[in-house]
């Protein structure tokens, strides 16, 4: 369980200065040379393609995270070099990078429940989950959500006023604690042996489907329909946490790092895809968003500590 010296109310992350973010970046994402490590053979989708990389500056210390509101809005977040929370957003172009203090111990994680509300998480210096939020036009404070957490937190929301969050615990099981009807529900365990954090997504109201690298270094997968599921291995090399996104009821992509440390891709839609590599050399877990049909969005940490994007239209 969750180690119950964490789970109340603390006192809010102290919030730093912060220096602005240094090293826009210059140089692109190398490809990826080496032999990927993925137990299935590569293929690719049909009809779309994927950009090439662009890089986005900043001085990350985190694996980015990323949530979208509306149909060209995206809020990425990483962690800077003074290990607060820095955020840069797109909407008709790219802002400059600001920063919203705290002092975090883990990439952030953050999801949108609806237009101009955005949900962010992160562990703090005393390992447990701490939450801010955007709404009306203006952050909130710091508050802490307890628990003992020894990954980054994840983040779905299935609809306006739910929010689902996921740790790995100190057993090394998946935890669950939830936001319904205006206040928040203990932890739950759900079971499994993590060896990263984990990645969460809905698809649609009352529909969660979560991932995780396990022991065997796969990636493995758990989904709420009402009950939760047993957990299901999807194959793989993972060597980083996954992220995954969903742009349409049943449709579900996932992302990871591989051996050579290139992005690695997988989906489902009506059965799960092989692996196909999509290139880059990442030095974190990526990120990935969909802000609207057949859109995704993805953002990892390069070589330069620099933020990196790859979209899909």
């Amino acid at each position: 369980m969750l180690n119950r010296r964490h789970s109340r109310h603390r006192r809010s992350i102290p919030v730093f200065l912060a220096a602005l973010f240094l090293l826009f970046g210059v140089t692109a994402l190398a490809p990826a040379t080496a032999t990927p490590r993925h137990a299935e053979a590569t293929t690719a989708p049909a009809a779309q393609t994927w950009s090439g990389w662009e890089s986005l500056g900043g001085g990350l210390t985190s694996a980015p995270a990323v949530s979208s509101w509306n149909n060209g809005r995206l809020d990425t977040f990483v962690r800077g070099g003074d290990n607060a929370l820095w955020h840069r957003w797109y909407e008709n172009g790219w802002s400059n990078w600001e920063s919203l203090g705290g002092y975090l111990t883990s990439s952030p994680a953050a999801v949108s429940w609806g237009p101009g509300r955005i949900d962010v998480f992160v562990r703090g210096g005393d390992n447990a989950m701490y939450h801010k939020w955007f709404d009306g036009g203006r952050w909130s404070d710091w508050e802490s959500l307890g628990g003992y957490l020894t990954s980054a937190p994840a983040v779905s929301s299935w609809s306006g006023g739910r929010l689902d969050t996921f740790v790995r615990g100190g057993d090394n099981a998946m935890y669950h604690k939830w936001f319904d009807g205006g206040r928040w529900s203990d932890w739950e365990s759900l079971g499994g042996g993590l060896t990263s954090a984990p990645a969460a997504v809905s698809w649609s109201y009352g529909r969660i489907d979560t991932f995780v690298r396990g022991g065997d270094n796969a990636m493995w997968h758990k989904w709420y329909d009402g009950r939760w599921s047993d957990w299901e291995s999807l194959g793989g090399y993972l060597t980083s946490d996954p992220a995954v996104a969903s742009w349409d009821s049943g449709r579900l992509d996932t992302f990871v790092r591989g051996g050579d440390n290139a992005m690695y891709h997988k989906w489902y839609d009506g059965r799960w895809s092989d692996w196909e590599s999509l290139g880059g050399g990442l030095t974190s877990a990526p990120a990935a968003v969909s802000w609207g049909y057949g859109r995704i969005d993805t953002f990892v940490r390069g070589g330069d500590n620099a933020m990196w994007h790859k979209w899909w239209s």
